[in-house]
């Protein structure tokens, strides 16, 4: 019977390819973590620190260069990171060389409410707890309930985002019926906003009148300037002693 040496040569190569596939990753998986790289995706105010990432990656290990490669469990560590209430996301991975990478994304808080304790509304409408690291500039809410969290986001971003009125409002209070008042810097009325609707429209409205009583020197006269009313704005006049 004739030998086929094509096919002995090729089974020999394919079993030398497994045998060294298997060697080197079993020497991989035997490898020890040599560091930890963070990376703080698209944020310079760090509302937790490496350090406290890092504690959160090995737990309860004395250091990182003590966990080997084959004993990590990226999943729990994303779940355990992702669980944070100051983390949004977070990408874990491992490189040939050793390095176990965190990619982090925090969570944004774009209010801080006043309550019993305080906390911060995120970007989500969800409650953020204070950070003792950071502490963001962001509007002041009072009166708000859970209730309330979405509607109270979509408008502080509306405001965040407008150059305007993101200069001029300090503060949102909020009405157990869901309207909102808005405490505007270095003034002493309230601009009765109403509920989060036609948010643009009222934009404007406060703008226009804004820029026109400032202009007169008037703005101090008054005591509330009131945006409920289609395609007009009530300003009332504060109260004076005397005749």
């Amino acid at each position: 019977m004739k030998i086929n040496w094509g096919i002995i040569k090729f089974l020999v190569i394919a079993s030398l390819i497994v045998f060294m596939f298997g060697f080197s990753k079993q020497r991989n998986e035997v490898r020890k973590i040599t560091k930890i790289d963070i990376e703080f995706k698209d944020e310079k105010r760090l509302f937790i620190t490496e350090n406290m990432v890092n504690k959160l990656l090995i737990q309860n290990k004395d250091s990182v260069t003590s966990i080997g490669k084959e004993t990590l469990d990226l999943n729990k560590m994303e779940k355990r990171l992702s669980e944070n209430p100051m983390i949004k996301n977070a990408d874990i991975y491992v490189t040939v060389n050793g390095v176990l990478g965190a990619k982090v994304i925090q969570r944004r808080p774009i209010a801080r409410v006043e309550g019993i304790p305080n906390f911060y509304l995120d970007e989500d409408g969800k409650n953020m707890p204070l950070s003792a690291v950071h502490s963001a500039r962001v509007p002041i809410v009072t009166g708000i309930s859970e209730n309330q969290y979405i509607e109270v986001t979509k408008l502080v971003k509306k405001i965040t985002n407008d150059e305007f009125m993101k200069e001029y409002v300090v503060g949102l209070d909020v009405t157990t019926e869901g309207d909102v008042f808005l405490r505007i810097r270095k003034n002493q009325f309230k601009v009765l906003f109403g509920k989060s609707k036609d948010i643009e429209t009222k934009f404007q409205k406060f703008k226009a009148f804004y820029k026109l009583t400032k202009n007169d020197s008037l703005l101090d006269t008054y005591s509330l300037i009131n945006l409920k009313f289609k395609n007009q704005v009530v300003a009332t006049k504060k109260e004076t002693n005397g005749g």
